[in-house]
């Protein structure tokens, strides 16, 4: 299985990703307090949708997401809803890093853009924590888990987010969404895995509703740890953040357990005991204690949506990346991938997996 592409790091600002750096230094100077230029900036090699750029000035470092250049997607790239659960988060002591404020004119640098700290830690891309030591690995993984217990805990109501999302029928809507949009991506061409998914998905959804704040994409490397301690310091990446289904949310946390580190972090294939990693069980054990619940029916359900999902996402990437407009150089082999989580998605829903 070919390994995790590597998206550690910046690099500089690719071309079609360039900016007016003058009139950024104009806007966060009168938009930032204590911002002072001047100002250097690169480009992260992640992110995949919104093009992300570090800021760096004589005193301090920033982050910057964007929508990307070029025609979207109505409803796409919403950096103004990462910003706003940003600001609201971090208001109840969730690990987030300190929005400092969002454009929303074009004219600054070319299309919507927020302002954010930029948090020194560690972000970690392979899933076995390779760096840690063997002692030290369960604590990682619960406090991942914990993490995400304390963002289903939180209610979505006192801290302002109560027009977020629509409240119910999140897996009914979800399919129909991400279903709507891989009809929409011909260009893309098809998939006869997804296709299936788009009947079967529909027909088992499980009985039940409950509605939290939901990440969307929460995993391993979108998070930054403590420089030396397991402990979650903030939580990145929060464009398919809404208001949904707590269970799916933790169910796209577990599917590491049952992907390959092919392009998410992934642990098929790691041996759990020798690395001393909770098995699946143990780790979906902590997750209940912290949000008491008696065990969690349905998994292979809600794992086999978030690879669904998984693959519209990397549909979507090969839609923008024939468009010219995907915002990884990695896009290509996002692209390469698709037929793989699409059939593992639906071997999931078949119980062929377990």
């Amino acid at each position: 299985m070919k390994e995790a592409i590597s998206f550690n790091g910046t690099s500089e600002v690719r071309s079609e990703h360039r900016f007016d750096i003058a009139s950024l230094t104009q806007w966060m100077t009168e938009n930032v307090s204590g911002f002072r230029g001047p100002v250097t900036v690169e480009q992260f090699r992640g992110g995949q949708s919104n093009p992300t750029y570090k800021v760096n000035t004589p005193d301090k470092a920033y982050v910057i997401r964007r929508k990307p250049p070029g025609d979207l997607l109505r409803g796409a790239h919403a950096v103004e809803r990462e910003a706003r659960v940003l600001q609201a988060l971090e208001g109840v002591d969730f690990p987030v890093p300190h929005m400092h404020g969002i454009c929303m004119e074009d004219a600054v640098i070319g299309t919507w853009f927020y302002v954010m700290d930029f948090v020194q830690g560690r972000v970690l891309w392979d899933a076995t924590f390779p760096d840690v030591t063997r002692d030290e690995r369960p604590r990682y993984f619960y406090s991942i888990n914990e993490t995400l217990a304390k963002l289903h805990s939180i209610d979505y109501r006192s801290v302002g987010l109560t027009d977020f999302g629509r409240p119910g029928n999140y897996f009914e809507r979800q399919i129909a969404r991400w279903s709507k949009q891989y009809t929409g991506d011909v260009e893309a061409g098809r998939d006869p895995h997804f296709e299936k998914l788009m009947e079967w998905l529909p027909a088992h959804i499980p009985a039940g509703d409950e509605t939290t704040i939901v990440h969307g994409d929460f995993r391993v490397d979108n998070m930054i740890f403590h420089p030396t301690e397991p402990r979650v310091l903030a939580v990145l990446d929060w464009e398919l953040s809404t208001l949904g289904h707590p269970l799916a949310d933790f169910a796209y946390n577990v599917m590491m357990y049952r992907m390959p580190p092919l392009i998410i972090a992934g642990l098929e294939g790691a041996n759990l005991r020798e690395l001393n990693i909770p098995s699946e069980d143990e780790y979906v054990a902590v997750y209940c204690a912290h949000t008491g619940r008696d065990g969690i029916e349905n998994l292979n359900f809600y794992v086999a949506f978030n690879m669904f999902r998984l693959a519209a996402i990397f549909h979507g990437i090969k839609a923008r990346w024939k468009r010219g407009s995907a915002a990884s150089p990695h896009a290509k082999e996002l692209v390469a991938a698709l037929p793989f989580v699409a059939q593992r998605a639906w071997e999931q829903s078949q119980g062929a997996l377990s």
